[in-house]
Formats: structure tokens, C-alpha cells, sequence
């Protein structure tokens, strides 16, 4: 197979794989609800705005989706041209999802699907990233914090586990960044809302409010 060839196949990869990316289950579930999910919440197309519009289902369903949509996308390159297929699907998957051409390139902050794209490329990076994700965001209550830490160790952890995906990560990392730059200045500032699940103040509403009704 000459280089022409292999140019032409990775390039249809990397479409593929971006409109893959464009898939946004948390828009698709916010419009049959009667939400525009772009201008509601923090106006993202991403899990947590998905969870604190619509609830937890909704926060689940788009979670899942958007972590298989990259798995899906980086399979699809290995399968066809191998480790260069992986790293470039992994990035257009991602790039898909942040700027989708379908929903006028507003999309999510590309976390969940940049987790399942690194899962696919290798699970030991994706499941240490995870493991750091989840103890900030657990010991915080933010997942901005989380994502944004998160973010940065899954490029650093590249450079020893994967040096190959390291450039991609990198490029990942620093649009992942720049999509949190609101949640870096409001954390700087003491500002970014606790998450929903960890919100015990609206549970002590909610209780208020069903007395209310009781009575």
C-alpha cells in the first residue's frame, strides 16, 4: 500500500471519526424535554449540565455515550491503519465532540469522550487518569476541578506510558483547558458551585418543600 493510499485512509479515519464525535446524546434528550441545553445550565453538551437539567439518567446516558463514542472511534482506526489510525481517530473523536459542524461547532468539554478515546488507546492510562479524576473530584465536590486536573495528568502520564499518543493528549489536554477556562477563574476565585450529587442544601429544599406540601 503506497503513501497515497495510506494518506487517503487516514484521512477518511479522521472524518469518520469526527462526526462520531458529533453525536450528542445530551442534546438529543434536552430537545425532546423542551431544553436547549446550549443556553440552560452552564450551556455545555456535557454530562454534568445533562445531570443537573434533566437528572441523573440523563447525566448517566450521556456519560456512557460519550465514553463510547470515542471507544468506538479508536477501534475503528486500529482496526483499519493500526497506531497511527488509534491516535488520529482519538483526536478527530475528540475534536467532533468539542466543535461539532452539526450543532454549529457548540459541543461539550470533551472529557467523557476523550476518556473512552485514551481507554481504547491504552486502558492503563485511561484507568490512572480516571483514578486521579475521581479523587479530586470526590475530595473537591467539583468536576470541573476534577477535569481540569485530570486533564493535565493524562498528558503528563502519556509521556511514560504511551509516548506515541503524547503529542494527541497534549492537544486534547490544552483544548480541554481552554474549554474550562470559565470553571478555572470562578475555582480561583471560591465561585464554582459544588456538584448536584454533593449539593446537600437543595436536598434540605426539597425536604422543606415536600413539608410544605404535607401540610
Amino acid at each position: 500500500m503506497d503513501a497515497n493510499i495510506n494518506l487517503f485512509i487516514l484521512g477518511g479515519l479522521g472524518v469518520v471519526a469526527y462526526f462520531i464525535g458529533n453525536i450528542s446524546p445530551s442534546t438529543i434528550m434536552a430537545r425532546k424535554q423542551g431544553i436547549d441545553i446550549k443556553s440552560e445550565g452552564s450551556g455545555n453538551a456535557g454530562t454534568t449540565n445533562a445531570l443537573r437539567l434533566m437528572g441523573k439518567k440523563a447525566g448517566a446516558i450521556t456519560c456512557v455515550v460519550d465514553i463510547l463514542k470515542g471507544v468506538v472511534a479508536v477501534l475503528i482506526g486500529t482496526l483499519a491503519a493500526g497506531p497511527y489510525g488509534a491516535s488520529l481517530c482519538a483526536l478527530c473523536v475528540f475534536l467532533g465532540h468539542v466543535f461539532p459542524l452539526v450543532y454549529k461547532f457548540k459541543g461539550g468539554k470533551g472529557v467523557a469522550t476523550a476518556f473512552g478515546a485514551v481507554l481504547a488507546v491504552n486502558p492503563l492510562l485511561a484507568l490512572i487518569s480516571l483514578l486521579i479524576v475521581a479523587a479530586v473530584v470526590f475530595t473537591s465536590k467539583r468536576m470541573s476541578l476534577g477535569s481540569i486536573v485530570g486533564a493535565i495528568a493524562f498528558a503528563v502520564l502519556a509521556i511514560f506510558l504511551e509516548p506515541g499518543f503524547f503529542v494527541y493528549a497534549a492537544v486534547m489536554a490544552i483544548i480541554m483547558l481552554i474549554k474550562h477556562r470559565a470553571n478555572i477563574v470562578r475555582l480561583v476565585h471560591g465561585e464554582e458551585p459544588v456538584m448536584s450529587i454533593f449539593d446537600k442544601t437543595k436536598d434540605k429544599d426539597k425536604v422543606e418543600d415536600k413539608k410544605e406540601e404535607d401540610q
